[in-house]
Parts: C-alpha cells; structure tokens; sequence
C-alpha cells in the first residue's frame, strides 16, 4: 500500500477470508489496519473462538461498529478508507462510514490479492496434503464409486462424504460474486457441456434452475459414458484444483481418445513454462496461436461458451492470481500456485481434457494433485 496508493491513511478487511489469511481465524469481525498504528482485530462472535484459534496480538470485543469507533481515534480525520470493494456490500460500507465518515471509499483488491498470490513454505506444505489427498481420491478411490444406473446426484454424494471422511475440510470457496458450488461439476456424457452460469470450461445440468449444482438425479450412468469430475479439496483452508475423466464399461472412440490426449499434453506444455519470471500473458498467446483453428473450436468450453483461459491461480479461494491469460503481464513468481485446465468440449460426448493444480518454480511447474492423464476405463 505504501507503494502503490502512497496517500493510503486506513485498511479494513470485512471479508472472513483475508481476515483468515492475516489472524489465522474465521469469525464475524472486522480487521482494523491504520497506517499510523497498529491492526485491532474487532470481533462480534465468537471472541471467545478467536482468542482460542489465532495469536493475533489485539483482539477486541464489538457488539457494533460503533463500540469500535469508540475504542479508536476519531475517525473525522481521514480522507480515504481502503475496503476490499470486490466483496463488500455497499450497504455494509455505508453503515461502516456512519460511524468512521470518510470523503472517499478506496480499494485495497489489488494490493491483497498480489501479496495472497505467493505463497510461503508454510501454506505450500498445506496445498501438498489437500493435493495428495485429492489425487488419492480422484485417481484411485473414485473408479470404485462407478456403477450403472447411479446418477449424477447420487455420485457427487458418494463423492462428498468420501471427500470428507478422507481429509476434505468439505467447503470450497471462490471470490466470484454469487458462485454457489456444492461439491464441484460433476456430470456424464452430454451434461458435461450443458449450459452453465459458472466461468469454466465444463458443464452441468444439476439439480434444476433453482439449484443448477451437484448433478442431475435423472441422468443415470449408462455404459459407454464419459464421466466428467471436476472437484476442490480443501486443508486448513487451503484447496487445490483438479479434474479427472473416466470412461464407464467401453472405451471411448479413438478420435475422443486423441483430442483428450492432446489436452494433456497442452497442460503439460504450459506446466513446463510456470518457471519464476516467465508471463501469463506470453504463455497463453504462445500457447493459442500453437493451436490448429479446427481445434479451438470448442477449446476451453463448447459453443459460445468458452472461457478466456488456460489456468488460474488458487489458494485460500479457487479463483486467486496469476491468471493464465490475456491482459496479465506481470511475472510469474516462486511460491505461485496455478491450477491448468486446458479441455475441449465434443458433441456427443461431453468434455475432455484435465486440469492439476501445480507449483511455479525455477524447474518448471511441480504438481501437487498427480500426473495421471486421466480417461480411466472403469
């Protein structure tokens, strides 16, 4: 902040997640930062929890904004206050200026989002275990959930509780307004390319409009079907990002096979380009233009409903810096953690291709979530 909005005079974090990432707890608080003194962490509930969970150094008791503002200097003094504008709701930002008026509301986004995107040793040593978890369960232990007839919504259930009962902390989150996920996109055949409001590649019925999550309880798995599964884990907060393909009873038709291997080797491709000072925005264009046009069709979706992307940084939230696409120019740096997700959408089929959550470093990009290729013949 000092750097890039140097007239900065006060920070507040009313997002759980960044005041995860700063106090090491989750309750329903606001995180104080001035520039001249330092952080409180004001909690509402549980005080009690907080004082248990985090080594915050001041942690304070608030039944309203206004208890803080009495535990604080005036606040007539300040020009700007600095808010994560992405998440915060206006009206909150209002109530919150009733009691600290201010003549501007600012935005912090950038700055927290740049400082999350590089990880320490301490949360790479998380993402390894929400990875090795995720690879034990998606490449070994979900070919035994397969059945005919189970439908979509029975799978992603199975898919749950084994999930959980194996480490999963059992909640992904994302930092897209309005994204409501349950367990992650899961669907056979078809459904894979189904419409959907979410911004990735696959596809999926779901449950219906009012619930367009989980999985269909009409479609049942039938032999000869692809199954798509594209599913978070999550440790300590903390989550890695993986996609695994099956092929139920048959094998899929050779030409299938072939568009779904060349998606591996894209991934691979730019998993061997996640080097410290390399730029997203280079990979992606390479990447793009290195692509037949018969090929793109369909490429990272289906229809005219691709998405303009070919990785996407994760850690406390699934939709975190760097981006793997156009207009992201800043270098890649060691400790990022990129999800890479290159699939095609076939008529008739559904979606293939992979996605492994991988680590930036001078080597190239090390997986936490396995290489398994994927289309496993159940």
């Amino acid at each position: 902040m000092d750097a890039e909005q140097p007239d900065w005079e006060f920070a507040v974090f009313l997002g759980r997640v960044n005041q995860y990432y700063f106090t090491g707890t989750i309750q329903d608080g606001a995180l104080w930062v001035p520039r001249d003194r330092e952080a409180v962490f004001w909690v509402r509930r549980s005080v009690e929890r907080a004082c248990a969970e985090s080594h915050f150094p001041d942690i304070r008791p608030m039944k309203s904004f206004r208890d803080a503002a009495q535990g604080l200097p005036a606040a007539s003094s300040y020009r700007v206050i600095h808010f994560e504008t992405e998440l915060t709701p206006f009206a909150l930002i209002q109530r919150f200026r009733k009691y600290f008026p201010c003549q501007e509301v600012g935005s912090l986004d950038a700055q927290i989002s740049q400082i999350r995107a590089v990880k320490s040793p301490y949360e790479l040593a998380i993402l390894e275990r929400a990875g090795a978890i995720h690879r034990r369960i998606l490449e070994d232990c979900v070919p035994g959930l397969l059945r005919e007839e189970i439908s979509e919504a029975e799978l992603a259930c199975d898919l749950y509780s084994l999930m959980v009962r194996e480490g999963h902390e059992g909640i992904i989150r994302f930092g897209m307004f309005n994204v409501d996920i349950a367990v992650g996109q899961l669907a056979f055949g078809e459904n894979s390319i189904y419409p959907t409001c979410f911004n990735g590649p696959g596809g999926c019925r779901g449950i219906g409009p009012a619930a367009p999550v989980l999985g269909s309880r009409e479609r049942k798995l039938r032999k000869g079907d692809l199954v798509f599964v594209d599913v978070g884990c999550s440790v300590d907060g903390y989550i890695t990002d993986k996609t695994m393909t099956y092929m139920f009873g048959l094998p899929l038709p050779d030409e299938v096979i072939a568009v779904h291997q060349r998606c591996v080797a894209i991934q691979n491709q730019l998993a061997a380009q996640l080097k410290p000072g390399a730029i997203p925005s280079a990979i992606f264009q390479e990447t793009m233009q290195s692509l037949e046009p018969e090929f793109v069709e369909n490429f990272m979706g289906f229809g005219n409903r691709r998405v303009n992307f070919l990785g996407h940084g994760v850690g406390l939230q699934v939709d975190e810096l760097p981006v793997i696409t156009e207009g992201f120019d800043e270098p890649l740096a060691d400790g990022m953690v990129v999800a890479l997700e290159p699939k095609k959408g076939i008529p008739g089929v559904g979606m293939v291709g992979t996605e492994n959550t991988f680590v930036v470093a001078s080597s190239g990009g090390k997986s936490l979530t396995g290489n398994h290729p994927g289309l496993i013949l159940v």
